[in-house]
This record gives structure tokens, C-alpha cells and sequence, in this order.
């Protein structure tokens, strides 16, 4: 734990600087998009965001490789230097997009590029998970298409949900955290030779990475992550819940103390759901009226979420903590009996739904005659 800490905090120093020297050099330079109808913010702001994550995040992984403990994760495995690899492809995308605000078909074939990269060089699903048994993939054209995919997917989503100050560095906080401590649990009470795991180093520099930059972006926002940012987040998640998922063939989830195979295939989708949520609802909403699933619009979670009366900063706030039910909800499972959880998670749940929608229950009551 202490090494995945050190890490992380790393990644959250290196980052935080960083994000100051992209403030400054975004500022003087005037390395910024005009203002569109569709954002929140009403004075121009620097999208370097994103370089900042990368480099604490590039740091703290090239220093876990000549550390103790967590270098043996590096050891006859080019994984990490894989997904490296593909995030540095993602943030230059993301910066060319943040500058010049390139065609969408462009920034589809540079995530192709980056997913691609992870998937041939870094990690690649080796099972879907199904039910009552999991589907292997022998064939590895398969299995690099569907990672690719996955990664695409995941870095869109995130992406979509970039709209407000504080918004996806928060989720990414909040989902990676509880992702981390279930990575970590499973190696921990396992009977292992070696407890380094690298999905468990991922989400510590991620979550350190995104600590760092947090601060500049909290509302009002000093500087933007801007789409490099989002996608580096979004391929970084994706990779970190690739290796937890090949792992339930690994016989690791039966060695570690009952902890269920479920969880590796639950969690991610608990982190993820409100991108994926947020993503698959813009893709209906837009074709629906004709028009492409990447063209922008005013139409996200957390636009409707302001729409009905919250703040930004309460908006934010109510994202964070739908994010944690869910994914400290799918983490629950693997130390309370199901049963218990099950019952709190939807309680949980419950409570959010009415709390989300009071702002539109109290005004339709107001507006109700007597």
C-alpha cells in the first residue's frame, strides 16, 4: 500500500506543478478556443489540462519502474510501457483538438490510433464476461478489436461528461479510488509470490495524477483538461478494468478469501455508468433528431441537471455522489454479504433519485393551483 501511496502522490505533486505551468503558459500564449453556445463558463480558458495529468502520470509510472515493490510489475512485461504509449498518442489528440477543434471523424481515427496501441502493446481482454461461464478469446485479431473498442468507448464517455469545472477529475477520483481499493484487496489476501499488480498502480497514479490537477479546476475554473484530458482519463480507466477482468480466469478471485469473480465485471461498470450513461443517451438523443452521435450539443446529465435548478457547484457535487454510491456500492460486494449490500445500494439509490429531482418536485408543486 505504501509504494501504490507514494505513487500516487508522485503523480499528484508533479501534476499539480504542472497544471500551474500550463495555467501560465495557456495564459500568455492565449492557447484557448472561442467561447461556443453550448459552455458553461462566459470568459476564455486554457484546455492544457490535460498535459498536466499525462506528465504526473508518465513520472510517477516511470518511477514505480525503478522502485522497489512495484518495479516487479514491469518485469518481462511491456504492459505498462503499452499504455503509456497509447496515452501519450490520446493527449496529443486531445491537444490538437483543444487548439484547432479538429473534424470528429479525425479525433475518431486518433482514438482508434491510441486503442490500438494499448491493445497490441499494452493489455488486451482475454475473456468476456457471461454467464454462467465466460467467454475466452483465443483468437487475438478478437481480442485487439475488442479492447480497442472498449477504450474507445470508455474515452468518449468521459469525454462527454467533461462539462462542468471539477466534474470528470472528480468522478475520476472518486471511481478510481474505490477501483484501487478493490485491485489492492483482492492481491492482498490472496496467497501470492507477488502482490505488485498493475491495475492497482494505474488507478493510484490516475487518482494522484487527477488530485494534483483538481485544485485549478474547481469553480471557477483556472484551466480546462480539456479533451486530452477527458480521453487520457477515459484509456486509463478502460486498461486498469482490461487487467482486472483477465483476472478472473487466473484463479486469483478463488484464492482471495470468497472475494466473488463478479466483482472485476461489476465494478468497472459501476464506476462507468454515469459516462456510459451520459454517452448512450447523447448517441439517442442526436440521432433521434438526425444528426451525428459526435456532434455537440447542450443536452448532458449534468446540463439537465442545471436546467431544473441546481448550481454548478451543486451539480458537481450531486455527480460526485452518485458516483461514489455506485461505485463504493459495487465495491461493498466484495466485503458484505451480498444480500445487505443489495438492500443498502438500493436504499442508496432511492434516496439519490428523490434528492436529484427535488429542485423540479418543489417547483411543480409550486406552480400547482390550490
Amino acid at each position: 500500500m505504501i509504494m501504490y501511496l507514494l505513487m500516487g502522490l508522485t503523480a499528484a505533486v508533479v501534476s499539480y506543478a504542472a497544471t500551474w505551468g500550463a495555467r501560465v503558459v495557456g495564459h500568455r500564449l492565449e492557447l484557448h478556443l472561442p467561447i461556443r453556445s453550448r459552455d458553461m463558463h462566459s470568459t476564455p480558458v486554457t484546455r492544457l489540462g490535460g498535459v498536466a495529468i499525462f506528465l504526473g502520470v508518465m513520472v510517477a509510472l516511470i518511477v514505480a519502474s525503478q522502485s522497489f515493490f512495484v518495479k516487479d510489475i514491469y518485469r518481462n512485461n511491456f504492459s505498462p510501457w503499452g499504455v503509456l504509449a497509447g496515452a501519450a498518442v490520446i493527449v496529443l489528440v486531445g491537444v490538437a483538438d483543444d487548439l484547432l477543434d479538429i473534424r470528429w471523424w479525425v479525433k475518431l481515427i486518433g482514438q482508434s490510433a491510441a486503442a490500438l496501441t494499448v491493445a497490441v502493446w499494452g493489455v488486451q481482454m482475454t475473456i468476456v464476461p457471461w454467464v454462467p461461464e465466460p467467454i475466452y478469446l483465443e483468437n487475438e485479431t478478437i481480442r485487439v478489436v475488442l479492447t480497442a473498442g472498449l477504450i474507445v468507448t470508455t474515452m468518449n464517455a468521459f469525454n462527454f461528461i467533461d462539462g462542468l469545472d471539477g466534474l470528470a477529475a472528480g468522478v475520476a477520483i472518486i471511481g478510481g479510488t474505490a477501483f484501487f481499493f478493490t485491485a489492492y484487496w483482492v492481491h492482498r489476501n490472496a496467497v501470492l509470490l507477488d502482490y505488485s499488480d498493475l491495475a492497482t498502480l494505474i488507478t493510484a497514479v490516475l487518482v494522484g495524477s487527477c488530485l494534483g490537477f483538481l485544485p485549478h479546476n474547481w469553480f471557477p475554473s483556472k484551466i480546462f483538461m480539456g479533451d486530452s484530458g477527458a480521453m487520457l482519463i477515459g484509456l486509463l480507466m478502460a486498461s486498469a478494468g482490461v487487467v482486472s477482468t483477465g483476472q478472473i480466469t487466473s484463479g486469483l478471485y478463488d484464492r482471495a478469501n470468497g472475494i466473488s469473480t463478479v466483482i472485476p465485471i461489476l465494478l468497472p461498470f459501476a464506476v462507468l455508468f454515469l459516462p456510459l450513461l451520459d454517452l448512450g443517451l447523447a448517441v439517442v438523443r442526436r440521432t433521434a433528431r438526425g444528426r451525428s452521435p459526435w456532434s455537440a450539443d447542450r443536452g448532458h446529465l449534468h446540463h439537465k441537471l442545471m436546467d431544473i435548478g441546481y448550481s454548478h457547484r451543486t451539480a458537481v457535487v450531486l455527480m460526485y455522489l452518485w458516483t461514489g454510491v455506485l461505485s463504493f456500492g459495487g465495491l461493498a460486494f466484495a466485503i458484505f454479504p451480498w444480500q445487505i449490500v443489495l438492500a443498502v445500494d438500493l436504499f442508496a439509490t432511492l434516496v439519490m433519485g428523490l434528492v436529484t429531482a427535488w429542485p423540479y418536485l418543489a417547483r411543480r408543486n409550486e406552480e400547482t393551483p390550490a
